[in-house]
Parts: C-alpha cells; sequence; structure tokens
C-alpha cells in the first residue's frame, strides 16, 4: 500500500506522534469486515492527501499496546493525531466525504 505506513507498538511513538504533519491512524484487524470496507477510502486519501497528511495501518491484534493506550473499543477506529495528540476520531466505516470532513480542519494551510 502506497503512502501508507504500517504501524507497531515500537514505531508509534516515532512515525505517529513525532510526524511534523496531521496523521490518520486506521485502527484495524484483519477478521473486521467494516475495517476491510473502509480501507479502500483510507488508501483513496492517502493517495490524495500525500503530502499533507500521512496515513497509519495499526492492526489492533498485534499491537494492542497501542489500541488499549488510546482505549480503543471499537474497530475501525480512525483515529486523527496532531502534535503528538488525538484531536478526533471515527468508529466504524464511514462514507468518505464524512472522513474528508473530519480530517480537513486538522490539515495545515499550505500557502
Amino acid at each position: 500500500m502506497k503512502n501508507i505506513v504500517e504501524g507497531t507498538d515500537s514505531n508509534f511513538a516515532q512515525e505517529v506522534l513525532q510526524s511534523n504533519t496531521p496523521v490518520l491512524v486506521d485502527f484495524w484487524a484483519p477478521w473486521c469486515g467494516p475495517c476491510r470496507m473502509v480501507a479502500p477510502v483510507v488508501e483513496e486519501i492517502a493517495t490524495e492527501l500525500n503530502g499533507k497528511l500521512k496515513v497509519v495501518k495499526v492492526n489492533t491484534d498485534e499491537n494492542f499496546g497501542v489500541a488499549s493506550q488510546y482505549g480503543i473499543m471499537s474497530i475501525p477506529t480512525l483515529g486523527i493525531f496532531k502534535n503528538g495528540k488525538m484531536v478526533d476520531a471515527v468508529i466504524g466505516a464511514v462514507p468518505k466525504y464524512h472522513l474528508v470532513n473530519k480530517i480537513q480542519p486538522h490539515l495545515d494551510a499550505v500557502n
């Protein structure tokens, strides 16, 4: 998956919390149907907002530490991180426009 980073318990701080750009984190699991439904939308957003937004996918089955740290109870949870903090989140498979509308206010203005 181009433009998407695989997030793990060990690289989460570096890839997400220390990122200079806003980050969309897709908390997902392979067995999750809605996660598979939202995956193409996440990939489209990763391509369209490349350079403005970083996209990281975290498999919650393999990276329980990060998921529990952020209280992820339902997947997919799409967390929006900026300056090392989760500033917004969308739970469940949602239409692309809904996700983009949530992300847009957190993108840095580009002159």
